[in-house]
């Protein structure tokens, strides 16, 4: 039979308000006719149409007097705010605000399903569910039970408030009841924030023993939220805490918690951190960091932070195309063992600015900048309790050449101008200052070369000359006590990371490098490099591969495919071959496995505090064994001493309604105020009664 397309205009007679369900009704059906009772009949394959709302049956009949709906299934009703409920058969008054469904099933924003025997709708907002199941779990119709459940004798959904309501609730593994509620409430899954509990979870450590987390959320308005977590366990009773809230112009948030507990039983423990950043006018940024913790062994037994030096700033700023400015309030605490307080540099105060300008009659660019530092030690013992302030300009002019031959050549010249201002050290002047002029001229000359592949090489040699005039001032080296000598600063003047220190004399930098990039294949990168100079530095410590006249070779490579591998590799070799530093990183994704590496190897330097070389191995990798399983794992090494320093197992299970995380990690270091232990952690979620966070997650299909 040929399909008749019908629109009928009826009015309904609702209220002013309810605008959307005021618009007409619309039929599609392949039968249409009018009874002797007036009644319209629409009959096989009826969609009706009002607003939002969309009904698809199997017949439909409509009352004219009354207004009220009548409908045969299967029965499937989108409100065109993410519900769809399936049903036998149904009968809904006019604008299909109020009435009943039998044999009915509501999804809410394909998240939650609730099977039901009845369903009442009430004015359009409330839909109330008698002996209801409601799930997550992907349901299908071999018998089956889903993962989990809860069974109510009634479920009300408050399509307004975004909220559902249980009466005499019990929750089963799949047909184990596990618990009951007599009253329960929980958001639907198209609500992004509502008060009330989030998945908990347990920790057991060989420290604190067994113990259970327990968060609550708390809306406060549109732009606030307080999250408080209740953790206790035998050895600890523990209120953590987060704060977050948004403004016009920026956010803010804090962490922390507050704790009684057996290690330190007399004492009150905790910490906070606290971030936020806000965008002022004419292009400002102000932000803030706050970090403090009660006591040095704090973050290790609880495992809030790695953190070893705290520290809470204050920064206001501002980026533009050719200029920069900055202002930073630093307060520094350390918790490394054997490290204190009032001989370290804790209140920093520190500023820079920087212009850029392009003098038309000249070419090229004129560079000034100008930096401020202090810093101040508690301490008022002589020498230990050093403090500092300097203030560091310069001005630059630099141009670059381009020669038909493809040489390339950067040129500049320009000053800096220095002061300084010791105090509390009788071992040094007080007030310093020196002007140092310098110059230098780079030449490159890069060669390509493409394959006949599509790859393509690229050969750069560099070689610059450099000079910086005077001598180095008589000041401690307070800042530039780690040098790196990288691709990074190869060709600067200066590769002291401060500008408390300086080159001077007569320099000179080669380097070449080399790559290859293959849209199919292998990309490759090589770099070497070393530094020439007239004087040895000898704030240069021997593991940073630039003291005496000679550096050392500097080498460093990358490569990588598109299988998935990848290696990054540096390091420092002398004219005998010995290597001082080295680092390797590399990673590897193949199939279902992602394995990823770290080797460092730094030897003994008395100068950089390191009584002993340093050789560690970090590995971490992760394995699907199918879409719901993963498993994970990771361990630091130290290769110098044979020893581990952590290791940790993880194993995932994720699917559309359920996530379950179990970890175990062993910290086998050792301090005066640390004991090695044992974490243990379980977390079970549940999945769609809240926002999608977007986590890919696998879905079963029914039959398999």
């Amino acid at each position: 039979m040929r399909r008749l397309l019908l629109t009928l205009l009826v009015a309904l007679g609702l209220p002013a308000a309810a605008q959307d369900s005021e618009r007409p009704a619309v039929l599609v059906a392949d039968d249409l006719f009018i009874t002797r009772d007036r009644e319209l009949v629409a009959q096989g394959n009826v969609e009706a149409f009002q607003g939002t709302t969309r009904i698809r049956a199997s017949a439909i009949r409509y009352n004219d007097e009354t207004g009220a709906l009548v409908i045969e299934g299967p029965i499937v009703l989108n409100d065109g705010d993410g519900t769809v409920i399936l049903a036998d058969a149904a009968e809904l008054d006019q604008g299909l605000q109020n009435g009943l469904l039998r044999g009915a099933r509501m999804v809410l924003n394909q998240q939650v399903q609730m099977a039901a025997v009845q369903i009442d709708r009430v004015e359009g907002r409330y839909s109330q569910l008698y002996k209801t199941a409601v799930t997550s779990c992907k349901t299908c119709n071999d018998g089956e039970l889903p993962l989990w459940q809860i069974r109510a004798r009634r479920v009300v959904h408050d399509t307004e408030a975004q909220q559902l309501y249980f009466d005499d609730a019990t929750f089963h593994i799949r047909s184990v009841p596990v618990f009951y509620l007599p009253r329960l409430r929980l958001p639907d899954p198209t609500l992004d924030r509502a008060d009330g509990f989030l998945a908990p979870s347990i920790r057991t450590t060989s420290l604190l023993g067994t113990g259970l987390k327990l968060p609550y959320f708390i809306t406060l308005g549109e732009s606030r939220d307080l999250t408080l977590t209740p953790y206790l366990s035998s050895s600890t009773r523990t209120l953590e805490f987060r704060y977050r809230q948004a403004f016009t112009n920026g956010d803010i948030e804090f962490d922390g918690a507050y704790t009684r507990d057996d290690q330190l039983p007399d004492e009150t423990r905790g910490y906070l951190f606290g971030e936020g950043s806000f965008e002022l006018e004419r292009g400002y940024k102000l932000s803030f960091t706050i970090e403090a913790v009660s006591d040095s062994s704090y973050f290790t037994e609880y495992g809030y932070s790695d953190e070893d030096r705290l520290r809470s700033d204050l920064t206001l700023s501002r980026a533009r195309r050719d200029s920069f400015v900055r202002t930073s309030l630093y307060n520094f605490e350390t918790l490394r063992p054997g490290e204190l307080n009032s001989t370290l540099p804790t209140v920093v105060i520190d500023g820079e600015f920087e212009r850029r300008f392009f003098p038309k009659a000249w070419g090229g660019e004129l560079r000034f900048g100008l930096e401020a530092h202090s810093h101040w030690r508690s301490s008022d013992v002589d020498v230990i309790g050093r403090d500092v302030s300097r203030i560091n300009g310069s001005l630059k002019y630099l141009r670059r050449f381009t020669h038909r031959s493809g040489l390339v050549t950067d040129a500049q010249v320009g000053t800096t101008f220095n002061f300084f201002d010791i105090t509390q050290d009788d071992t040094f002047a007080q007030n310093h200052s020196d002007i140092a002029p310098f110059a230098a001229v780079g030449l490159s000359y890069p060669m390509a070369r493409r394959e006949a592949g599509g790859a393509s090489q690229v050969l750069t040699p560099v070689v610059q000359l450099g000079w910086t005039d005077g001598s180095r001032l008589d000041i401690p080296n307070e800042e530039s006590t780690r040098v790196e000598f990288d691709q990074g600063n190869i060709l600067s003047l200066s590769r002291f990371p401060r500008p408390d220190r300086r080159e001077r004399g007569t320099t000179a930098a080669v380097a070449v490098n080399w790559s290859r990039f293959d849209p199919n294949g292998w990309d490759t990168y090589v770099a070497v490099g070393q530094v020439f100079r007239s004087i040895s530095d000898p704030a240069f410590t021997d593991t940073s591969g630039l003291s005496g006249v000679r550096s050392d070779v500097l080498l460093a490579g990358q490569i990588k495919n598109n299988a998935g591998l990848s290696l990054t590799a540096r390091t420092l070799v002398d004219s005998d071959f010995d290597i001082s530093k080295a680092e390797l990183r590399g990673g590897w994704s193949f199939g279902k496995t992602t394995v990823e590496g770290t080797y460092v190897w730094l030897e003994a330097d008395t100068a950089e505090d390191r009584t002993e070389a340093i050789s560690e191995v970090s590995l971490d990798g992760s394995y699907d064994i199918n879409k719901q399983w993963s498993a994970s794992a990771d361990v630091r090494y130290d290769v110098q001493n044979s020893t581990a320093a952590t290791a940790g197992l993880g194993l995932t299970y994720n699917n559309e309604c359920v996530s379950v995380d179990l970890s175990v990690r062993r910290r086998y270091t050792s301090s005066t105020s640390v004991e090695p232990s044992t974490d243990i952690g379980f977390n079970i979620g549940l999945r769609g009664f809240s926002a999608s966070n977007g986590t890919e997650r696998y879905e079963r299909s029914c039959g398999k």
